[in-house]
């Protein structure tokens, strides 16, 4: 970012070249020859350019390049960088004039949320809440702005609003530390308020922010910082020398914070020190607080003793997520009383989603409550999704795909892509700029109706865009059309895989679309590559597997990837024995896979709810549903989304594995 000093050297040096001397260049006709560096370089090449001027913060050489752009469909995106580059000195005409340009696109919008943004940092809360209203997509930090706006008109409800900030685990953005500096001074935050943001902070390992939050007690009651750096590196070593006056709040704070960090690690330790000598000397509250933290852990790791934890923390306050994973441990117990419970505790939000909705009428039908089951999974039925799938299943509603959508006219989607912002993504994508397409892309779609959906992704398909086509045809409520939703492109390479292998095709699909909606050439930031995502070292074991030649240049050509994509999918399967798992093992690793298992047979929908990361969990719902879906369109099959989950087989002493696997 240049200095506010450098860019009014800039915009002098600009007016003189005659860029603002009457307007801004995006609101004025250039009045001369571009310069001769513009001149021999393609309209492309001019805006990589300006681009690159804009990250150096270079606004002389930006402007210069905007000035060659007129007419180019990306100029709106230089345009925004010229503003940007001022915002912290912009007058509001120019915003406006910009908004007034491009009316409701991603980048007005944008604007709009950059210049609230610098208008909350001036405290300018008349210009903010004109500005307000219009706003799309929204933030934490302009949700705080508004807190402290309706603040300065003496709205005294946002201290109340606040505290969903004051308890997540992260620095207060600007807004809402206004909101409680004033909250301060007027005595309306105690001590008792304060350590309860401090344990969130403390549980989350946002250390700068817990130091931050010690501010605002008083000078006695902060704790020691060479306590605090001892529970945080060395809680065991603290606990097992513990200080002995605990009756002082920072110092029993602190004891306690080292069994939270212990249970992160060894939840069984932490739950004897609670449960021993040094959990009785702490009041009942703390110690139903640290059997919560403990049960929670416990519960992420699958340690059978969660279950009784949770109920030794009795009414201790537990956010959704802690409830979750107490659903999720009795779930594994086989407990449905304890499961319907943590769900009844959840909030209203957590409640209603579908995976919630569908446990408890689950729950309710263990305890004999059918006509209560019946109404939870009539709530979520008949969407193509995994709970909703087997909501629809237990109302006796196999799988089915949807009629056909209308036919698109040639009009239909002629329209479609006349739309400016649809247009701005596609030349993104074709230039390579995949990230701001996509955020180009889904800001324009965001309202629109089916039909307009199913156009924009039918352009997406044209243009080999599948990834767009997936998420855009994904978004119908009414009409749908699945052969897009669920598109399979490479038939040839997919099926000669599958019979090569003896695998599912339907699987292989369902994978893929999970993995890298079919983008050829995606890259992880792990560094997983092509339609498979595959690591460089297991792309290695496999080829020398199978006797392939490895090049690892050559590992996102589509055949060779799908290849040893297959291939490791049908080895973890082999080694596993049931699809589950090994999609757990495709996405986690099949060490993982394994240690997920129970001490008993589980129904594959807990396994899948009960994996610790919430990124495989997900992962493995949506690639079971994928293949059911993958089935019915590309064989005629619809076995049920429940009989293909099945039962995870019971741990056992004498399992064989192949430990090569990576």
């Amino acid at each position: 970012m240049i200095t506010k000093h450098f860019c009014n050297i800039a915009a002098g040096s600009l007016a003189a070249l005659g860029v603002f001397a009457a307007a801004p260049v995006w609101a004025q006709a250039p009045t001369r020859t571009p310069p001769p560096v513009a001149r021999l370089l393609s309209q492309d090449d001019t805006f990589f350019a300006a681009q690159n001027a804009f990250r150096a913060g270079d606004p002389l050489r930006l402007a210069r390049h905007a000035v060659a752009l007129e007419g180019y469909p990306l100029l709106p995106y230089v345009e925004y960088w010229l503003l940007k580059q001022r915002l912290d000195e912009m007058p509001s005409t120019e915003v406006r004039a910009y908004l007034s340009k491009y009316p409701g696109s991603y980048l007005a919008d944008r604007l709009r949320s950059d210049w609230l943004k610098e208008l909350g940092k001036r405290r300018d809360w008349r210009t903010f809440d004109l500005e307000l209203a219009p706003l799309v997509v929204d933030d934490a930090d302009i949700r705080c702005y508004t807190l402290a706006s309706r603040l300065s008109r003496k709205d005294e409800s946002v201290f109340d609003e606040n505290n969903q900030y004051w308890l997540q685990p992260r620095e207060l953005p600007e807004g809402c530390q206004i909101v409680v500096n004033e909250a301060i001074t007027r005595g309306r935050v105690t001590a008792k308020n304060v350590w309860q943001r401090i344990r969130v902070l403390l549980e989350a390992g946002q250390m700068t922010a817990v130091r931050r939050a010690f501010d605002y007690l008083p000078a006695t009651e902060r704790p020691d910082e060479k306590l605090l750096n001892s529970a945080a590196t060395e809680p065991a070593r603290l606990l097992a020398r513990p200080p002995e006056n605990l009756t002082v709040r920072p110092v029993r704070e602190m004891v306690m914070f080292a069994i939270v960090k212990l249970a992160k690690t060894d939840p069984r330790t932490a739950a004897e020190y609670v449960s021993t000598g040094l959990g009785q000397k702490l009041q009942p509250a703390d110690r139903a607080y640290l059997w919560g933290r403990v049960a929670y852990e416990a519960s992420r790791r699958l340690i059978p003793e969660a279950t009784e934890w949770y109920a030794r923390a009795g009414d201790a306050d537990f956010s959704d997520e802690h409830l979750a994973w107490k659903a999720r441990a009795a779930l594994r117990a086989g407990d449905w009383t304890t499961v319907a419970s943590a769900i009844d505790s959840m909030s209203v939000a957590a409640h209603a989603d579908a995976a919630w909705s569908y446990w408890y009428g689950r729950s309710l039908a263990a305890q004999g409550k059918a006509d209560g089951a019946r109404a939870y999974y009539l709530r979520i039925s008949g969407q193509p999704e995994f709970y909703s799938m087997l909501a629809s299943e237990e109302l006796g509603q196999p799988p089915q795909l949807p009629p056909a959508a209308h036919a698109l006219t040639d009009s239909d989607i002629a329209r479609v892509r006349a739309n400016p912002g649809i247009s701005r993504a596609l030349e993104l994508f074709r230039l390579g700029l995949r990230t701001e397409g996509v955020r180009e892309w889904g800001f324009t779609i965001r309202s629109m109706d089916d039909a307009q959906l199913l156009a924009a992704a039918e352009i997406a398909r044209r243009g080999e865009l599948y990834d767009r086509a997936i998420n855009t045809a994904d978004r119908t409520t009414g009409m749908h059309d699945f052969k897009v939703r669920f598109l399979a492109p490479y038939r040839e390479t997919y099926r000669a895989q599958s019979q090569a292998f003896n695998i599912e095709e339907a699987w292989l699909y369902g994978v893929t679309r999970q993995e890298s909606r079919f983008v050829a050439y995606a890259k992880s930031s792990a560094g997983a590559q092509g339609l498979m995502q595959l690591m460089p070292a297991t792309a290695r074991w496999v080829a020398q597997k199978i006797g392939m030649a490895y090049n690892p240049g050559r590992v996102t050509e589509i055949d060779t990837n799908v290849t040893l994509g297959a291939r490791y999918l049908k080895l973890v399967f082999d080694d596993l024995g049931h699809p589950v798992m090994a999609s757990a093992a495709y996405n986690a690793g099949p060490g993982r896979a394994r240690r997920w298992r129970d001490v008993r047979p589980l129904e594959g929908a807990i396994y899948a709810e009960s994996i610790p990361f919430s990124e495989t969990r997900d992962y493995v719902k949506k690639v079971m549903a994928n293949t059911v879906w993958y089935a019915a369109l590309l064989e005629g099959r619809t076995a049920s989304l429940k009989s293909r989950l099945g039962v995870v087989s019971a741990k056992s002493v004498s399992d064989k594995f192949n430990e090569e696997l990576p």
